[in-house]
């Protein structure tokens, strides 16, 4: 009797792991929701490179959602003291390791970066800059990587008013 039981403990275990195994997020977007504190559908996100790195943009699609507009810019002034200390931790998270430019960015010294937190009306921007030519390109391939990733909008507005640097 006490090894069937053993033996059912053990099954329940397995079955448990394999069904959180399945459960686990396995894209872009399920890890978004699962890891971003707004809600990603009523919001837009774009990476605008510059000459010096480039400009993040969250703003929210509805400019009299209150709510989603506080959360949108804790959550982007929450990440800019994050990468000042060289915290990558949450875009490893959502990207994975691998991420083209993150092993640069979190390897650069403390200053060698800039990072530059802006309220919108309706969101928030983040502008970072570096007058390293490595990691302005890091920053560049870690732009074109989310770009990819997040399918990258034009927010009206926003663009024109960058230096673009379509390297």
């Amino acid at each position: 009797m006490k090894n069937k039981r053993l033996l059912l403990m053990c099954l329940l275990v397995l079955s448990s792991n394999t069904y959180a195994e399945d459960q686990k997020p396995t894209t872009i977007e399920q890890r978004m929701q699962l890891l971003l504190p707004y809600i990603v559908d009523q919001t837009l996100e774009s990476f605008s490179k510059t000459v010096h790195g480039g400009i993040q943009h969250v703003v929210v699609k509805s400019a009299d959602n209150s709510v989603q507009i506080k959360v949108v810019q804790t959550h982007l002034r929450k990440m800019v003291e994050r990468y000042r200390k060289g915290d990558f931790s949450f875009s490893e998270k959502l990207h994975g390791a691998d991420m083209p430019g993150l092993a640069q960015l979190k390897a650069a010294k403390v200053d060698d970066i800039k990072y530059e937190y802006q309220e919108l009306t309706n969101g928030g921007q983040i502008h970072y800059s570096s007058e390293y030519p490595l990691l302005v390109a890091a920053l560049h391939e870690w732009f074109d990587a989310q770009n990819k990733q997040h399918s990258n909008v034009e927010i009206n507005g926003h663009k024109h008013h960058h230096a673009d640097n379509n390297q």
